[in-house]
């Protein structure tokens, strides 16, 4: 594929006003404008003003129902760009992170993500995502964010909203028996402040038994029910 293909940039959000317009200009600061296609937030019914944020930096708004597997599936839907990226309203990519991409693309990477890092100093955080630069799909997850032909989106069937939680997780595993995933060396940064609510032996030890859970079959119902008991009641 060419390099002159373009990037459609899918960013799901619920509630991200204190976040959103940050990362809206941080994109446009740190890419080339001919590659990227369009900005598409889609959300989720926002009480707190993030559509009309996003509307004014120039972002395309997408109205969607709640859940990030369903708002992520109608952004690609109506998404005009060749490649898709996924991004989370908290997660910064790296500078000239749409050459990267379309880099991949042109050797023939159909789908991929990036290496993370939290932005924190916590050595218990810095141990985990140290394993985002191993290529398997029990180290992925979707604060790495991911890129994905669109073509091979729509042929795979996309985001399975029968997942509340754990839909990238899910995802990307079909992903892997499927395409040439790869992780490029570059890293995107990502909020840690969900650790910081919840703590972060305990986040880190939960998301770990969902895994688990997700290894022994358990289905999507299952692990949201252990989800909302242990770490969103």
């Amino acid at each position: 594929m060419k390099l002159s293909n373009t990037i459609s940039i899918i960013i799901p959000t619920l509630n991200e006003a204190a976040h959103i317009g940050n990362l809206l200009e941080y994109l446009k600061a740190n890419s080339n404008p001919k590659n990227i296609k369009e900005i598409i937030v889609v959300d989720g019914d926002s009480k707190d003003g993030t559509p009309s944020l996003a509307k004014t930096l120039g972002a395309r708004i997408i109205t969607s129902e709640m859940g990030r597997a369903k708002q992520m599936n109608k952004g690609a839907e109506l998404a005009t760009g060749h490649v898709l990226y996924f991004l989370h309203a908290d997660t910064y990519p790296p500078k000239d992170f749409d050459l990267y991409i379309l880099k991949a693309v042109h050797h023939n990477i159909s789908s991929g993500c990036f290496r993370m890092k939290f932005d924190t100093s916590k050595k218990f955080l810095q141990f985990f995502a140290w394993f985002s630069r191993i290529n398997h799909k029990l180290c992925r997850g979707g604060d790495q964010s991911l890129f994905i032909i669109k073509d091979l989106f729509h042929k795979s069937g996309g985001f399975n909203e029968n997942y509340i939680i754990y839909e990238d997780t899910e995802f990307i595993g079909r992903l892997y028996k499927i395409s040439n995933f790869a992780v490029l060396p570059q890293s995107v940064i990502t909020s840690a402040r969900k650790y910081e609510k919840y703590g972060s032996y305990k986040l880190q030890y939960h998301f770990g038994i969902i895994h688990l859970k997700n290894l022994l079959g358990f289905g999507p119902d299952q692990l949201y029910k252990y989800y909302k008991k242990n770490i969103a009641p």
